[in-house]
């Protein structure tokens, strides 16, 4: 059952230790990962559409999707009439499925937490979804995130629950509004990422403007 195999890879994913191992693990998983995932009710690349759409004018300048993984939801905002995306992903095996879609001007490998390959406020905004949580991106990788994306832009991503206090999210959070490098504009309450399996899956949606 595709349940079945999804929860096990999923299992995989989180149990990653290090960087390679996560990229191996997503190596794995990258020809089966839509369809095991459809299978659970992952709703998180679809749903972000919305709070881009909300908040982002299509044609004001690129957006980054930021772990895009195959590039899920690429192809709904190019619907929603957004043209210029560009994506990274630690996977390369990922990026390749990313590709085939045809809705990213643009791929790199690149690895959250580390430096990022683009110049100071390239961005218009950048979105992330199912990056944020356990045994993947560090809440440290969204100082550069925020680097690249430009003042007047947004940063729109989910954050997993049992990372936020323990992976120092809310500690990142406040320290970038501290440092007046983006403001809060919206926070959705926690929500299930996975319609169908995993009820205690809660996510967290966060828009801020930078600043």
């Amino acid at each position: 059952m595709n349940i079945d195999k999804a929860n096990a890879a999923l299992e995989s994913v989180y149990a990653a230790d290090t960087p390679e191992a996560l990229a191996q693990a997503y190596a794995a998983w990258a020809a089966t990962y839509d369809s095991e995932t459809a299978s659970l009710g992952y709703l998180l690349p679809f749903l972000i559409a919305a709070w881009v759409a909300r908040h982002v004018p299509s044609g004001e300048g690129p957006l980054l999707d930021a772990g895009c993984g195959t590039g899920l939801s690429g192809p709904s905002l190019k619907a929603l009439g957004y043209q210029d995306i560009a994506g990274l992903d630690l996977s390369d095996e990922m990026l390749d499925i990313a590709g085939s879609r045809q809705a990213y001007s643009e791929l790199k490998q690149a690895m959250l937490g580390g430096p990022l390959p683009w110049p100071d406020g390239y961005f218009r905004a950048f979105f992330s979804t199912g990056v944020f949580t356990i045994s993947h991106a560090p809440a440290s990788g969204l100082h550069e995130l925020v680097r690249i994306t430009k003042k007047g832009g947004h940063a729109i991503f989910t954050v997993r629950d049992q990372v936020f206090e323990s992976g120092g999210f809310r500690d990142v959070l406040a320290e970038l509004e501290r440092d007046k490098k983006w403001r809060l504009v919206e926070e959705s309450p926690w929500f299930r990422c996975y319609a169908i399996a995993e009820p205690e899956a809660l996510v967290k949606t966060f828009v801020f403007e930078v600043v």
